[in-house]
């Protein structure tokens, strides 16, 4: 049997010289042995690649390594499907200054410039998160395609016609939610371009949806199904300990998945008891960190976390270690852990609305409710009046004619 270590892997090559401290930085930032043998693996071969082929480290472009990949993939060799392959090497040596950087490619077509421009300004000016900013850009993707292909219609000549059919033909196939951050994300992109003077005012045209605030009532879990998740992970392993925590922060504070995924090691003020929150449009607040959020947390770090230079608060549970959790992890963290408790699959979100309902159960107010949610206005929180039913019978009046 073969022994797969790392100093089992031959290098020969212009990047021979590279592999040890490769293997190194991969040891470091929590890769097994295994997996640092494999990375190394992959260096000799592309070290041999690179001597066959007469080129040296400042020749490996992007579009060397693709060739090398595609080759690889010709022979059927393992671990070369995509180019995700070759990015921690990659990533490496452009940190050592021996290879080229990534190419950059300037978008071509004045629609790719202006979507350039309208990143640029949901992320910097709007302090969108990623994930809303993808959302934004595909719905304005969209209506500049439409807006090309209408008769040649340019910027300029937008009218609130051309507004409508396309509001139109894209909520027929839509739920009322998605078409109401349709119209919303048009309405962002309209009021862009009219003040960097492309088009005309146009955001007013854009016709509402048909839909109503508050004509259902927020879906929560009951004490039952809490109990029942925060007991699911295994508090005996790291990844329990972390999930365990997570999940903590969103049912008792209402945490969102993004929220819970920007958390880092300097937002908790041990002393002072408090939780630094990056909310909606980058906002920052603070928020009393609770006993039980502070106990998991801590169980977390003294006996969980990898070591890591990543500040982040919560970090993946396989290498590389120097990456945080991201929302759609936070999410995927909760579906586990309702199949493990056995609770109808639920989002995070439900989470919020679960955390929101204990509150007002407890006797809090709508106003301290919507300080825990961190809402803007109070007409946000005050869909969860609907579910305290017994203060409710108290203001029903009986119908005419019916004894009370």
């Amino acid at each position: 049997m073969v022994t797969r270590t790392v100093s089992s892997a031959r290098v020969n090559g212009p990047l021979a010289g590279y592999a040890t401290g490769y293997a190194s930085a991969l040891r470091g930032r929590g890769y097994t042995e295994l997996s640092t043998w494999r990375h190394v693996r992959l260096l000799a071969r592309l070290s041999d690649w690179l001597d066959g082929a007469g080129l040296g480290p400042m020749d490996l472009t992007d579009e060397e390594a693709s060739r090398f990949l595609a080759a690889g993939r010709r022979q059927a060799l393992t671990g070369l499907r995509t180019e995700r392959a070759l990015t921690p090497l990659l990533d490496h040596l452009r940190g050592l200054g021996v290879a080229p950087g990534p190419t950059v490619v300037l978008p071509g077509t004045p629609s790719e410039r202006l979507l350039a421009r309208y990143r640029d300004f949901l992320m910097r000016e709007r302090g969108l998160l990623p994930a809303s900013v993808v959302r934004y850009l595909g719905t304005a993707r969209l209506f500049l395609l439409d807006a090309e292909t209408t008769d040649g219609c340019g910027l300029a000549d937008l009218d609130g016609a051309l507004v409508t059919r396309f509001v139109v033909r894209e909520c027929r196939t839509r739920s009322v939610g998605s078409a109401k951050l349709l119209v919303s994300e048009l309405r962002a992109l309209l009021r862009f371009l009219h003040l960097g003077g492309e088009a005309p005012a146009l955001a007013d045209a854009v016709p509402a949806v048909a839909g109503w605030r508050d004509t259902s009532l927020p879906r929560a879990l009951d004490r039952a199904q809490v109990d029942a998740l925060l007991a699911s992970p295994d508090r005996t392993t790291p990844i329990g300990r972390r999930d365990h925590a997570l999940l903590t922060l969103l049912v008792r504070l209402g945490l969102r998945a993004g929220e819970v995924a920007a958390l880092t090691l300097d937002d908790i003020d041990w002393r002072r008891g408090e939780l630094v929150v990056r909310g909606k449009g980058d906002r920052h607040e603070r928020l009393p960190l609770p006993v039980d959020i502070g106990e998991a947390v801590s169980a977390y770090l003294r006996d969980g976390r990898p070591p890591s230079t990543c500040r982040h608060l919560f970090l993946r549970d396989r290498a590389p270690f120097d990456v945080g959790l991201t929302a759609s992890g936070v999410k995927c963290a909760v579906r586990l852990a309702c199949a493990r408790a056995g609770v109808a699959p639920a989002g995070a979100h439900r989470l919020r609305h679960t955390a929101a309902t204990e509150l007002l159960r407890a006797g809090a107010s709508l106003a301290d409710v919507g300080q825990v949610l961190r809402h803007r206005g109070l007409a946000t929180t005050t869909i969860y009046a609907k579910v305290d039913r017994a203060a409710l019978r108290e203001l029903g009046r009986p119908w005419p004619g019916t004894r009370s």
